[in-house]
Parts: structure tokens; C-alpha cells; sequence
């Protein structure tokens, strides 16, 4: 009888174990698949997604034991909010084609609109939450960055106008992972900037757009971004599939 409970408690513990992995690995295939929604609307790659995962992962590695996010970085924080950064723009489904796809600057009344990205993104993923019935983690972070990743350190960002520390860590760690990956990328309308411009336009940002701290630690791993940077790099072949995809968008009726 003995035998037969152990037994039957190593199967029970593997079944959970592995109800547990399909249920992770069911959260992961939904991220990736509301994300790349919002990416084949957009002038980004997939590669984008791949990109800011990984540096909003480096910078809050690098950060864990700083006085200020020591407390917030735990490993399942790190985890949380490397699964949940390929939603913060997944509020541009919603944003219309004429000026989600237009390669030069916005009309003032265009840019308006286009902010909305970030409310419709965090109303998207809280009707997710609902229909789940429970509040689930990783969603919690993917909301702040939907919602707050626009915000600048010194309250000139949208859509609160929010300042300093006032702005979700998880969310400030994306700001600087976006902007990096917007100046580097290849896009259908436009050249890459170099890394060094780059790395000069984040540093003229401390204090402005970005949180210090995560500005000095964006420095002290920069060559580790550049080779994320090249390992997911757009190809030839991923820069002509976008195109195609634009280009069917804009014909459409």
C-alpha cells in the first residue's frame, strides 16, 4: 500500500508539474500571438519584439541589486517582465492605417490620436483579464508597460503626464529597451542610426525623458544590447516582408 501511494504521489506531483508548463507555455504562445497582431499593422518586425524582450531583460538584470529596484527585480519579476514587454504596443491594433503607416511626422490632431495606442492597449489586456476571471501576473506588468511606456521622467510623456517615480519601474525599463531599438532598426521608410547616436541620444535623455538610473545602467551594458541588436537583427528577407505587408494594408479598400 505503501508503494502504491508513493507511486501514486510522484504521478500526481507530474501531472501537476507538467498542467503547469502547458498552462506557462499557453501564456508565452498568447503573448507572442497578440504581439505579432499589433506588429504586422505596424512599421516594426517581429525581430522589435524579440529585441526589447531581451534588453528589458538585461537592463533589469543589471539593476537587481541596485538600492532602488533590489526590492522590485526578484527573479520572478525579471521572468514577468520578459514575457510580458511584447505587449506594450499592442494598443496600435486599434490605431487607423492612415496614421499608424505614415512614414513622416504627424498632424497635430494625428498624434493625438496615435497616444491612444497606449489606453487601448491597457483596455485590451484588462477585457483579457476579465474573461480569464482572475488577476494573472504577467498581465498585471504587460498593462503598466501598455499604458505607462510613453511616460518621460519629467512628466512630458503620455497619457497621465506622470513623473519620476510615479512611473511604473516596468514601464521605465521599456521607455529606454523601445527607444534604443526605434533609433538602431531598419525601417521600410528609413535607414538604421548607428549605435553611437544612439547610445548619445539615450544619454541626453537622463533626466528628461528617461530615469537616470536606468539610463547609467543602459551604459554600463550597452555592448550587450548592441549584440542582442545584431543577434535578432531584420534581414533583407524580413525588411521585403514587411514591405509586402504595408503595401497590402495601404491597398486595401
Amino acid at each position: 500500500m505503501s508503494d502504491f501511494l508513493r507511486d501514486k504521489a510522484a504521478f500526481l506531483e507530474y501531472e501537476v508539474t507538467r498542467r503547469t508548463e502547458e498552462v506557462h507555455d499557453l501564456q508565452e504562445a498568447t503573448i507572442l500571438m497578440m504581439a505579432s497582431l499589433a506588429e504586422t499593422r505596424d512599421n516594426e518586425t517581429g525581430n522589435h519584439i524579440l529585441r526589447t524582450q531581451y534588453y528589458v531583460k538585461a537592463l533589469a538584470e543589471h539593476l537587481k541589486d541596485h538600492r532602488r529596484f533590489a526590492r522590485f527585480l526578484t527573479p520572478e519579476t525579471i521572468m514577468l517582465l520578459f514575457k510580458s514587454a511584447p505587449l506594450h504596443d499592442i494598443g496600435k491594433v486599434g490605431i487607423p492605417d492612415r496614421i499608424l503607416l505614415k512614414p513622416g511626422r504627424f498632424e497635430p490632431e494625428e498624434f493625438e490620436i496615435m497616444k491612444t495606442h497606449t489606453t487601448l492597449g491597457r483596455d485590451a489586456i484588462r477585457q483579457a483579464e476579465k474573461r480569464l476571471g482572475h488577476s494573472v501576473p504577467f498581465l498585471e506588468f504587460a498593462k503598466e508597460i501598455a499604458y505607462s511606456h510613453q511616460e518621460k521622467w519629467d512628466g512630458s510623456g503620455y497619457p497621465q503626464g506622470l513623473a519620476g517615480e510615479d512611473i511604473p519601474v516596468s514601464a521605465r525599463l521599456m521607455a529606454v529597451a523601445d527607444v534604443y531599438d526605434a533609433l538602431i532598426s531598419r525601417r521600410v521608410y528609413k535607414e538604421p542610426m548607428s549605435h553611437e547616436q544612439a547610445v548619445q541620444i539615450i544619454t541626453e535623455g537622463r533626466g528628461k525623458h528617461f530615469d537616470p538610473d536606468i539610463v547609467d545602467a543602459f551604459l554600463a551594458i550597452q555592448d550587450e544590447c548592441r549584440t542582442i541588436a545584431l543577434l535578432y537583427s531584420d534581414s533583407d528577407e524580413d525588411m521585403e516582408e514587411q514591405h509586402d505587408r504595408l503595401k497590402w494594408i495601404a491597398d486595401k479598400p
